[in-house]
């Protein structure tokens, strides 16, 4: 209940998380069907970068504003991908914005922009006074929902949609630190159940790596036949005194998502790197769709012939 977004509103890791965000979208807009999105932490939705709470953490400078102004960063003046300049102009035609980025969109705002009039969305929020904000800022729009409660326990409400279509963005401050990983867990082991073929998108921290192994591994057994991880790390080092870096775990990945996200992360590593070259991570944590290699055919030695 301490953590605030406001903080941290348009840092590397917002940059890397509402990139993959539309990717989902976009994905699910290829068919015709409704889809519902459903964000189990979607705090207020929207976050002045001119406030008192962005002013005094100046995060967004080392995220959203290295797109903006390369320069900034060093970096050469190479266009943007395609998916990274969509994003990049979702939140330029904000209200507000017309003069440069003044305010940040949430996950809920992303999402409200992206969908479709026969979309919905259904948002969780336990905290009461980010609800109330949220509710404000949603009260003229039918499609979405607001909920002010706990996000894990209302999945069990939630799932499946109506639309039985779509995706669960799981974003946790993560306060609980190591052991929000064995609720995620727990959370999605009844989620699965409940809909097996939800998209479920999971955004972790990365400080030090051994606090992220083990969530990894229980992906790779879970029973999804498709899990991909995205990871970006613009610090070097393995400390829990800062954010190093962060990931997106996807479950049930929409095809070829690897290869819509690979060259965005080659340029957010090349213009968020902070003081050292980036590292990026794409890669798929479980695969069972991919063909399998070709079988190799032993050569039988000739048969030895009958007088």
């Amino acid at each position: 209940m301490n953590y605030r977004h406001a903080y941290h509103a348009g840092n590397f890791a917002d940059v890397l998380k509402h990139v993959l965000l539309l990717a989902l979208i976009e994905a699910l807009k290829h068919k015709p069907a409704p889809f519902c999105v459903i964000d189990t932490h979607a705090g207020s939705g929207c976050y002045a970068l001119d406030s008192v709470e962005a002013d005094k953490t100046g995060e967004y400078k080392d995220g959203i504003n290295r797109l903006l102004f390369p320069d900034l960063a060093g970096a050469s003046h190479e266009p943007l991908p395609p998916l990274l300049r969509r994003w990049l102009d979702s939140i330029l035609a904000l209200p507000g914005n017309e003069h440069g980025v003044k305010l940040y969109p949430g996950s809920p705002l992303q999402a409200a922009q992206a969908m479709r009039d026969i979309d919905g969305a259904q948002l969780c929020e336990l905290h009461p006074e980010e609800a109330a904000r949220l509710r404000e800022l949603f009260h003229r729009d039918p499609r979405v929902h607001v909920h002010e409660r706990n996000g894990y326990e209302a999945l069990k409400a939630l799932l499946p949609p109506k639309e039985k279509r779509g995706l669960v963005l799981i974003d946790p401050p993560y306060e609980a630190q190591e052991a929000e990983y064995r609720l995620i867990e727990q959370t999605l082991k009844e989620a699965l159940q409940r809909w097996p073929g939800g998209i479920y998108a999971i955004w972790y921290p990365i400080k030090r790596r051994s606090q992220v192994q083990p969530f990894l591994r229980w992906l790779t057994h879970c029973g999804a036949k498709r899990v991909l991880r995205a990871e970006l790390l613009v610090h070097g080092g393995d400390s829990p005194l800062r954010l190093n870096g962060s990931g997106m775990a996807i479950i049930n990945a929409p095809w070829q998502l690897d290869e819509t996200l690979r060259e965005p992360l080659r340029a957010m590593a090349r213009l968020l790197a902070q003081g050292h070259p980036a590292e990026w991570k794409l890669d798929w944590l479980v695969d069972e769709a991919a063909p399998a290699p070709p079988a190799r055919t032993a050569k039988l030695p000739p048969s030895p012939r009958r007088r």
